[in-house]
Parts: C-alpha cells; sequence; structure tokens
C-alpha cells in the first residue's frame, strides 16, 4: 500500500471514530484530536490535512446552506430541514445568508448538490437555452 493510501485510511478511520450516530460530534473529534497531539503517527501534518479535508465533506454533506432574497420564515426553513432530512437519510441542519442577487426565491446547497429555485437562476437557464 502506498503512503498516500496509507494516510486516507488513517484519516478515514480517524472520521469514524468523530461520527455519533451516523452524526459527526465536536466532542469525538476534540477527543482524537488530543489523542493524535499526545502520540503523533507518521506524517502528522498530512494526516491532519486529510482528516480536515473528510471532516469539512462530512460537515457539508450535513447542513443545507440556504442563501434567500428577502425575508425567510421559520416554518419554510423547518419544511427545507425535514425534507432534505428525508431525502438524505440523514439529520440535516440548516444555515442561512441573504443574497439579494438571487432577486427572488432560494438557494440550497447540502454538500456538492445545489437546488435553485431563484429568479436569477432561472434567468440564467433562459440565458443558456438561447445561446
Amino acid at each position: 500500500m502506498t503512503r498516500d493510501k496509507q494516510i486516507i485510511n488513517y484519516a478515514k478511520g480517524l472520521l469514524k471514530i468523530s461520527l455519533e450516530d451516523g452524526q459527526f460530534s465536536e466532542e469525538r473529534a476534540a477527543a482524537v484530536l488530543q489523542s493524535l497531539e499526545k502520540n503523533p503517527p507518521r506524517n502528522y501534518a498530512s494526516v491532519l490535512k486529510e482528516y480536515l479535508k473528510l471532516v469539512q465533506r462530512e460537515v457539508a454533506n450535513s447542513t443545507a446552506a440556504v442563501e434567500h432574497a428577502g425575508e425567510i420564515g421559520d416554518s419554510a426553513l423547518e419544511a427545507i430541514r425535514s425534507k432534505f432530512s428525508a431525502h438524505y437519510g440523514r439529520n440535516i441542519s440548516v444555515t442561512t445568508s441573504q443574497n439579494d442577487s438571487l432577486i427572488a426565491g432560494i438557494r440550497v446547497r447540502v454538500g456538492c448538490d445545489v437546488y435553485d429555485s431563484s429568479v436569477a437562476g432561472a434567468l440564467k437557464e433562459l440565458e443558456a437555452t438561447l445561446s
């Protein structure tokens, strides 16, 4: 097995330890980092970089980043959370940010998936079909 594969597999093992009931746990991650600090593995920096990458991906896959133009109600956010939790089969948390360039509507990003229901997105699609 190559050195890079060993580092990746080691980081994946650390990520598994950091999960509690399939969800990322900050407390477990802190314990993992403390353990690594006390007993640093070979290629310590490379292992930490790979672990960070995996943690960022895990957190992004469990978070619905909602961009909205104008106000959005708590009931709408709860509906988004429950729909995406059911769709992905995991508990999804919701973060919001206002983006006036959307004109109206919302854009939701979960991991690499983007769901666009905004006027700006519709105009961009229309422009692409006319080109």
